[in-house]
Parts: structure tokens; C-alpha cells; sequence
């Protein structure tokens, strides 16, 4: 694969585009411009919602994003959803009726995508006095359809709870997960950042044999895994999850060190 070239580049944000300050260095951003010149599209492909996609959006200026893992579709241009792939109400329901019966305290809150809804017990990380995030019961939250249910407990490890949350939820939805908390992601059956990847690159006329993928965490895998299997390079970032970097045909260095940048520089020489 020494003269393989990509024809779409994807990429996780957080722990891998982005820097820990959330920035992008200059020199990535330079090379995605040598990528994009030559008619490659960059996607980001990142557990985050729609409403926290500005950002990256003065930066890429254009182009499709995957956000919330895959549920959702944003045009970055005009900022708006092209495509949605959520948890219905029924759904939302059983999930969190079955983990608390498993758990009475564990927690939970739903990503619309440009809103964010909370129990009030729920302890959100970010964007706690933010607009369009606010506390409410959860026959409330569970009343309209999510791109992903965030069910999070306060004293569990990370692993054991993501375990548990997947033990329960089985085939009635997709559980990952992308911090050091135990956070677990859920979105509907089949719904996976590979799932939205395959909508873009289908878009595009792109098969999973011209993509190269960058991530660092396990809401990374599946992207892996279908690039990888199609004949793909996925490519985990040095610090990546141990779950990731098994499923990785390449290592790059590490976000502060542009290793995204890096990679596809070599791609080049």
C-alpha cells in the first residue's frame, strides 16, 4: 500500500483533529487544505451534536459532517441536519426503564442535536448554563425521539459500567462510549460512526477501500472496522484506547503533536 492514496479523509475531533486546547494547528489545517485542493473531501466523524460543531466549522468552512456517532448528518455551510437516524420514544423508554431497574442510580440525558436534556440529578460535564440545555423528568426526555441516550453513574468504572449498560440494552440499541467517565453513548440499532461514514462516502461514490479514518477512542471501532475490512487505512492516534489501537492498521502521533497532519503528509511523499 505504499503508493495507496486516500479518496476521502475521516476524522474523529476530539483526542485527534482537535489539540486539548480544541484548537487546530495551523500546519493541519494547511495539510487538509493540500487534501481538499486535490478533490478529497474531509469529514469529521465525532460523538458530538450539532450544537457543538461551530468550531470546527470556521475552520473546514464546508462539507459533511457525522455527528452524535453517526445519528446525525450536518451540512457544515448553511449548518443545517441533512439526515437522522434516532432513538424513537418506545425505544428510549424500555432502554432506560431496563438500565434503572439494573441500576436505580444511574442517570440519563438525550442529545436532540441542537438541544440537550438532563434529569435533574444528571451532573452535565459541559454546557451547564448553556442555550438549549435544561433539566427535565425523564418521561420528559424520553418523549421525542434522540439522536443518542446518555446514561451515566457517578461511582462505577468507566469499563464496568459500559459493560453493564451493553449487557442490558443488547440488540435494542448501539452502546459506546468516548471519555474517561462511565458515560455510556447510545443510539439506535446499527448506528455507529461507520453507518454515517458509509452514507458520506456513498455520497461521494466512495467505497471503504478509498477512506482514511483517524480516532482515538472506542466510538472509533466500528469506523475501524469497515474501513479496515474494505481495505482502508484506520488510523489510531498514539494515546488511543487499547480497544482501538487492536483494530488499527496504523499509529500516528498524538493530537498535540498533529498526528493527523503527520500521517497524511506521509501519504504524500
Amino acid at each position: 500500500m505504499s503508493d495507496w492514496l486516500p479518496r476521502l479523509i475521516a476524522s474523529d475531533m476530539d483526542g485527534t483533529l482537535l489539540r486539548s486546547d480544541e484548537s487546530v494547528s495551523s500546519d493541519t489545517v494547511a495539510e487538509l487544505e493540500l487534501w481538499r485542493e486535490r478533490g478529497v473531501p474531509v469529514v469529521p466523524a465525532t460523538g458530538r451534536p450539532p450544537r457543538w460543531m461551530h468550531g470546527i466549522r470556521e475552520v473546514l468552512r464546508y462539507g459533511t459532517a457525522v455527528c452524535c456517532n453517526g445519528a446525525v448528518l450536518l451540512d457544515l455551510e448553511p449548518m443545517e441536519i441533512l439526515d437522522e437516524d434516532p432513538l424513537e420514544p418506545a425505544a428510549l423508554q424500555a432502554i432506560t426503564a431496563g438500565l434503572r431497574a439494573h441500576r436505580p442510580s444511574m442517570w440519563f440525558a438525550v442529545e436532540y442535536g441542537w438541544e440537550f436534556r438532563h434529569e435533574p440529578v444528571y451532573r452535565p460535564r459541559w454546557d451547564v448554563d448553556a442555550p438549549g440545555v435544561a433539566a427535565a423528568s425523564l418521561e420528559e426526555v424520553t418523549a421525542t425521539p434522540a439522536a443518542k441516550l446518555l446514561a451515566r453513574h457517578e461511582s462505577m468504572t468507566r469499563d464496568d459500567f459500559v459493560r453493564l449498560v451493553e449487557d442490558v440494552v443488547g440488540d435494542r440499541g448501539t452502546v459506546t462510549n468516548s471519555s474517561t467517565d462511565a458515560l455510556a453513548e447510545i443510539s439506535a440499532p446499527g448506528v455507529t460512526k461507520a453507518s454515517g461514514l458509509a452514507k458520506v462516502a456513498a455520497r461521494y461514490g466512495v467505497g471503504p477501500e478509498d477512506v482514511v479514518v483517524f480516532g482515538d477512542m472506542p466510538n472509533d471501532i466500528a469506523a475501524f472496522e469497515w474501513v479496515r475490512a474494505g481495505g482502508g487505512r484506520a488510523v489510531a492516534m498514539a494515546h488511543a484506547h487499547a480497544d482501538l489501537l487492536a483494530v488499527a492498521t496504523d499509529v500516528t502521533g498524538g493530537n498535540d503533536d498533529e498526528g493527523v497532519a503527520a500521517f497524511l503528509a506521509s501519504l504524500r511523499s
